[in-house]
């Protein structure tokens, strides 16, 4: 058996890296093409390209100004997929000054009963504000 000149970490370092290359700089026109036809409300009634080009136009600003400000988070999500892991809905924020000064998100594998996501999500929660 041949050894890998390469470790599992220089692939998730790789993936990270191309990750986060994807959402670098989205043009407008692609985010408007990818927006058009995506529903607005949760009934699809409306989709975005429904919308007068005045209102299209400043909600593609918005969205593509949201991409390019977002975090960084290729790394994280690169390891919570080699890792089996998947998003939770819950996440616990920190406030102060009227303001987020911590977010905190969790992953779970997918087997783990949201009866026990939620008692872990809600543990860490009042863990912290005993401490605060």
């Amino acid at each position: 058996m041949t050894e890998r000149p390469y470790t599992d970490d220089d692939l998730r370092a790789e993936a990270a890296r191309q990750h986060a290359a994807l959402t670098f700089d989205p043009g407008h026109i692609g985010v408007g093409a990818e927006m058009e036809e995506q529903e607005v409300t949760p009934g699809g009634e409306v989709t975005w390209g429904d919308f007068r080009d005045e209102t299209f136009s400043a909600a593609r600003r918005s969205v593509h100004d949201l991409i390019t400000g977002a975090a960084n988070v290729s790394k994280w999500a690169v390891a919570l997929g080699a890792d089996g892991l998947e998003p939770y809905d819950g996440q616990l924020t920190l406030d102060g000054d009227d303001k987020p000064f911590a977010r905190i998100h969790f992953a779970f594998d997918p087997d783990m009963p949201e009866e026990m996501r939620m008692a872990l999500v809600q543990g860490v929660g009042t863990e912290i504000a005993r401490h605060l």
